[in-house]
C-alpha cells in the first residue's frame, strides 16, 4: 500500500470526523456551553489541519486522477468540485482568524464571522467527502 491508495480514504474519514465535530461543537454554543464548543471547535480546527496535511501529501504523490463519468456527471462533478475548492481556499484563513478572535476574548468579532464561516466551512467538510464517494464509489477508476 502507498500513501496515493490510502490518503484518499483517510481524507474522506478527516472530512467526514471535521463535519461532525463542527456540528457538536455548533450544538454546543447554541444550548450556551462555551467550553464543550470550545474543546471540540479546537479538536475540529486539528482535525482539518491532519486533513490539509494528508491532502497536500497526496495530491504532490499521487498521479492524476481522471472522473470516468459521462453525460450530466461531467459538469454536476466538475461545478461541485469547483466550489468545493474555492471554497475550501476561502474558509481556510476564514477558520484561522474566528478562532483568533475566541481565543483572544474577542467575542463579538468572533460571533459576526462564524456566522459566516461555519456554513462555508460545513460545506467543503461535506462536499469532500461527496467527492470522495463519486471518485471511489460511484465512478471508480478500475471500473
Amino acid at each position: 500500500m502507498t500513501a496515493a491508495t490510502v490518503l484518499p480514504h483517510v481524507n474522506a474519514v478527516l472530512n467526514a470526523l471535521s463535519t461532525i465535530l463542527i456540528l457538536i461543537g455548533f450544538t454546543f454554543i447554541r444550548s450556551g456551553n462555551r467550553a464543550m464548543h470550545r474543546k471540540f471547535m479546537i479538536a475540529a480546527i486539528i482535525v482539518s489541519a491532519v486533513f490539509l496535511v494528508c491532502y497536500l501529501t497526496y495530491h504532490f504523490t499521487a498521479p492524476i486522477f481522471v472522473f470516468r463519468g459521462t453525460g450530466w456527471t461531467v459538469p454536476a462533478y466538475y461545478s461541485l468540485l469547483i466550489s468545493h475548492v474555492l471554497l475550501a481556499v476561502i474558509v481556510t484563513p476564514m477558520v484561522a482568524v474566528t478562532a483568533w478572535r475566541s481565543l483572544h476574548g474577542d467575542f463579538e468579532r468572533h460571533k459576526k464571522i462564524a456566522r459566516i464561516t461555519l456554513p462555508i466551512w460545513l460545506y467543503v467538510t461535506v462536499t469532500g467527502v461527496m467527492i470522495y464517494v463519486i471518485l471511489y464509489h460511484v465512478y471508480p477508476a478500475g471500473a
